[in-house]
């Protein structure tokens, strides 16, 4: 099965989770670096390391964290060429840390984790096209 499938397999057994700021146990809670860190786990297998414990607003503190976490363990490609199983990062503004991560499942949807909302899969609308940041790629499971 290709790695894109394992994914989004995986990636749609989260839906239906709570949200749960820095969770991430499916069916428990999961916020959305914590669905992406189960997603992970799913096809990967172990974390390559646990993420320190973060404020809800820790992004406004200015460190691009997300950013400099998805480029150690995924492979960054353009914007324009994310598709089915790749991993999405988002700004609110411009000038601001990327603060918010799902999976593509297609060119028009996405799987992730709000607060106040489960995981769901939601319409990829103009809306968080503007705010699209960096778009990552699993790397090839050794």
């Amino acid at each position: 099965m290709p790695a894109s499938h394992l994914i989004l397999a995986e990636s749609r057994s989260w839906i239906g989770t709570p949200y749960r700021h820095q969770a991430s146990l499916k069916g428990i809670g999961c916020d959305c670096l914590g669905l992406l860190r189960g997603v992970w786990r799913g096809v990967m297998g172990r974390e390559p390391e646990l993420p320190p414990p973060y404020s809800p607003d820790w992004a406004e503190a200015g460190a691009d964290t997300l950013v400099a976490a998805a480029r150690k363990y995924l492979v960054e490609i353009a914007c324009d060429e994310f598709t089915a199983g790749d991993v999405l990062l988002f700004r609110w503004r411009d000038a601001m840390p990327a603060k918010h991560c799902a999976v593509a499942t297609s060119p028009d949807t996405m799987i992730h984790a709000h607060d106040g909302a489960s995981v769901a899969e939601v319409a990829f609308h103009p809306w968080w096209r503007r705010h699209l940041a960096y778009a990552f790629r699993f790397p090839d499971k050794n």
